[in-house]
């Protein structure tokens, strides 16, 4: 996700129908805005779309999950 030239992602890999995000990275000039959380609705929604599940294998992503219960039925 690019904001003002710098570059905000998620790592992920594919296990079949399931999405394992291993990585959510927010460059430091970034940080605090609500960028991450930003990134990780859009992954979410995409994931729900494509009619897939996730795993969230870095604290980042595990907190926004359970901080977010509209995505729980989306958990693997």
């Amino acid at each position: 996700m690019d904001v003002d030239g710098d570059v905000a992602f998620a790592r992920y890999r594919r296990e079949g129908r399931t999405i394992v995000i291993t990585h959510v990275e927010t460059p430091a000039a970034l940080r605090g805005h609500g960028i991450a959380s930003r990134l990780m609705g859009g992954v979410l929604e995409t994931i729900r779309h494509e009619g897939e599940k996730v795993v969230a294998a870095c604290s980042f992503a595990r907190a926004f999950l359970s901080e977010h219960p509209e995505y729980s039925n989306l958990k693997s």
